[in-house]
């Protein structure tokens, strides 16, 4: 797959008129922006402005910020689906004082501190492709590495984990193997992630990629070998599952004894 210019990514988007006066950063994000997409990946473009578009253009996309939405556009172009989201620079700044320090030194809950798609959306910047507006990329990338955004995503993650194992201790003593086996798995996804996130690979609801992510944090606490056989079930047995549920749960209770919250 051909590597793309900057002009390559812009030209779409100028020709349909895309593209707004007063760009502060222009960034591809996702897949592409890593490398990892492949001929049926989509293309995400995130575009900043200080102004707020033509409210009669683009998708509104509800968010809890101020204003209360940002927009997309979608077209397609080069045989792949592109969606371009606009939002506004005061945004980033109200999603990274969700996540400051003092935000969580006064108990701000790690659950609720951010929406999906914010947390989506402040996971990528660490990983972009600027097109446009570098300056204002790295400013936002150094204000997000400042603030307590990976302390926020961990926390809620080994939470997480604590309510998976409970869940699966539980379903295990009752005899419910197949519904502990589950939760097991559940509890294993949410201590990689935290795992990955302390390393500041963020990104866990997207769990299609966490291979590709753990491969890109390399994690000193675990071989991808040996995470790769418990998230692929290679020596899970349908006749006795126990061993395996106490082999998942052990390691799970032993990343989150590892991992740095701060």
């Amino acid at each position: 797959m051909r590597e793309m210019s900057v002009d390559d990514w812009l030209a779409p988007l100028r020709e349909r008129d895309l593209l707004p006066d007063g760009v502060l950063a222009a960034f591809v994000v996702g897949s592409a922006a890593r490398g990892w997409h492949n001929a049926r990946s989509d293309y995400d473009i995130y575009i900043v402005t200080a102004t707020q578009r033509d409210a009669g253009t683009g998708d509104p996309i509800p968010l809890p910020l101020d204003p209360p939405f940002a927009t997309s556009e979608t077209f397609y172009a080069q045989d792949k689906r592109w969606e371009v989201k606009y939002w506004l620079d005061t945004q980033f700044d109200q999603m990274l004082a969700k996540v400051s320090w003092d935000a969580y030194e006064q108990g701000t809950s790690a659950a609720r501190a951010l929406t999906f798609l914010e947390e989506l959306t402040l996971s990528r910047l660490g990983s972009c492709l600027p097109l446009q507006g570098e300056d204002w990329v790295l400013d936002v990338r150094r204000r997000l590495a400042e603030s307590a955004f990976r302390s926020f995503v961990v926390v809620r993650s080994l939470g997480e984990v604590d309510d998976a194992v409970e869940d699966a201790l539980g379903q295990m003593e009752a005899g419910h193997l197949e519904s502990a086996t589950i939760s097991a798995r559940n509890a294993f996804g949410y201590a990689i992630d935290a795992l990955l996130e302390s390393e500041g690979e963020y990104g866990s609801y997207q769990s299609k990629w966490r291979p590709n992510r753990f491969r890109a944090a390399a994690p000193d606490a675990l071989s991808f070998e040996a995470y790769w056989e418990l998230e692929t079930m290679r020596t899970y047995d349908p006749a006795d599952p126990r061993p395996w549920i106490k082999d998942v749960l052990t390691l799970c209770q032993d990343i989150a004894m590892r991992v740095e919250v701060s």
